[in-house]
């Protein structure tokens, strides 16, 4: 018998490798596709491949862009208004005298927007159905030129801050100084006519300016009273110690005070005049 030369060939190999995977208990085992565990409880690594790596354009989660949140309707503003509370000026002026004709201003245009005006505008806009803000918009503002004349510059204007009444029956023939205690005005009249007009104030309840129809007894124009020792610029005096005079205390604080039964008047320009014009025995008549 011939002896082997020690070298296997490869289908040799093979065997024994195949014998001894048997030996070490070694099996072949089939991986499912979901990773699920053999029959001896080992949990083998799914097949489907790995999601790919983030690429340079793709950010992290937690630099994820938050949405924008959607925006919120804001309603359209209401237009400016032409005139306000504090508004001066002609416009406002012309405003007063046009409520005026509408019998809603009870005073003489003076160019400045006050409670007053406000109080005049609301009432116009509650007649016309608008909005009563006491602000003048454009559709209040043509109105109210649809429903008026255009202002005259007496009405834009006026002599008085006071409207002048219609005067005393007394005042009608002549020349007199008409003047109301009701709207408290002074009215030079000639004929009937209104020459010219200012603000006059009288005495107080303990000191009132007479009544009635009297007439101017003597003028001086530097006058000082001798019971009060004031001055009494202008006097044109008509029922004893009672005259119609210039009131410093009248032009600086208004109606706030009270003569001791003189006719006050505080507008010492439209005074002068008068006192050159008026002579002694003029007629003067006072009522209420």
């Amino acid at each position: 018998m011939q002896r082997s030369s020690g070298r296997r060939t490869a289908p040799a190999v093979a065997a024994v490798l195949v014998v001894a995977a048997f030996a070490v208990g070694c099996r072949p085992v089939t991986v499912t596709g979901a990773g699920a565990p053999d029959s001896k409880g080992v949990r083998y690594a799914p097949t489907t491949p790995a999601p790919p790596p983030l690429g340079r354009h793709t950010p992290p989660a937690r630099h994820a862009i938050k949405p924008r949140p959607a925006r919120t309707a804001h309603p359209t503003p209401a237009p400016r208004p032409l005139m306000a509370p504090g508004s001066r000026g002609a416009q406002v002026r012309e405003l007063q005298a046009r409520l005026a004709q509408l019998g809603l201003f009870g005073r003489t245009p003076t160019g400045y927007y006050g409670s007053l005006t406000t109080t005049a505008v609301r009432a116009f806009q509650r007649r016309q159905g608008l909005p009563r803000t006491g602000t003048v918009q454009p559709a209040a503002w043509r109105a109210l030129r649809k429903q008026t004349r255009r202002p005259s510059q007496t009405q834009l204007h006026p002599p008085t801050t006071q409207p002048i009444g219609a005067p005393d029956p007394r005042c009608m023939r002549g020349r007199v100084i008409c003047i109301s205690k009701r709207n408290n005005t002074l009215a030079w009249v000639v004929d009937g006519r209104i020459v010219s007009a200012m603000d006059v104030r009288f005495g107080s309840q303990y000191t009132p300016t007479r009544e009635g129809t009297f007439h101017i007894t003597f003028k001086s124009r530097h006058h000082i009273s001798t019971l009060y020792h004031t001055a009494m610029p202008y006097a044109m005096f008509f029922s004893g110690g009672q005259a119609v005079h210039y009131s410093a205390d009248f032009a600086a604080h208004g109606y706030r005070g009270a003569s001791h039964g003189c006719v006050n008047v505080r507008n010492k320009k439209k005074l002068a005049p008068l006192f050159r014009t008026v002579k002694p025995g003029t007629k003067v008549v006072i009522y209420h």
